[in-house]
């Protein structure tokens, strides 16, 4: 058996590419960037899918540290300057995952799009697909590696690259909404709709490159709730849950 390998579970989807929210990392108490508990439990979650023997690649935001150009209101830091202080803040989140799931008995590898080879590997296409097929999960860091792109932008740029057959994107919000949830009472949640509806409604929950390149590459997304065990687990076993963005 290759190094990480785990007995395959019942599974619809084998390669996943998991979008995590940075904030969801924050402890909305006392403003602690990363709270331990959360970073525990969501890692958790992640190491039960890996037991299934998925092949997983992991993107997380930094919205928890830095949000690029919105953590710059009312500053005078140039735009490309604000988005790679926020690439450098999802290195910071990579590798509070690495160091947690490691304790798990995953097996990890960081991979940045910015070098910096003293905390993980470079981006390098052909090593990220060997690492997935040899049963370790990789964690994409620092976004695409150039500033004015999401990285919402990059899973999906990622996904594409190595073929992943489904974009988890976890997030607050349990699917994708005609509004804000968070501000209209009567925001209809879709159980399931199409790339172009998404782009054509302009509903922001992932932004309209990453929708595009999903769309481009026919590689299914669905956003769910990551505050509610198990989602994750029950969306890669072909279960009903949050919403289904597809053709």
């Amino acid at each position: 058996m290759a190094e990480g390998s785990v007995t395959p579970g019942s599974v619809k989807y084998k390669r996943v590419i998991i979008k995590l929210s940075g904030e969801v990392l924050r402890n909305e108490r006392d403003g602690e960037p990363i709270d331990a508990e959360i970073l525990e439990s969501m890692c958790a979650e992640i190491a039960e899918i890996y037991e299934l023997g998925v092949e997983i690649g992991l993107v997380i935001g930094g919205g928890n540290i830095f949000r690029g150009i919105q953590g710059l209101r009312g500053a005078s830091v140039q735009r490309a300057t604000g988005d790679y202080m926020g690439m450098m803040a999802t290195v910071i989140n990579s590798l509070a995952l690495m160091d947690t799931l490691e304790k798990m008995g995953v097996v990890v590898r960081v991979m940045s799009a910015i070098p910096i080879d003293r905390v993980s590997e470079p981006f390098i296409l052909r090593r990220a697909v060997r690492h997935l097929e040899k049963g370790r999960l990789v964690i994409f860091a620092a976004g695409t590696g150039n500033p004015y792109f999401s990285t919402d932008t990059a899973a999906a740029l990622r996904g594409s690259e190595v073929n992943a057959n489904l974009i988890i994107k976890a997030t607050k919000v349990d699917g994708v909404y005609d509004k804000d949830p968070m501000k209209h009472t009567d925001a209809r949640k879709y159980n399931e709709i199409s790339y172009y509806d998404v782009i054509r409604q302009r509903l922001s929950v992932m932004d309209t490159t990453a929708f595009s390149l999903c769309m481009d590459n026919k590689i299914p997304i669905i956003v769910l709730s990551l505050r509610e065990k198990g989602n994750m687990r029950k969306a890669i076993e072909g279960q009903m849950i949050g919403t289904v963005v597809h053709g």
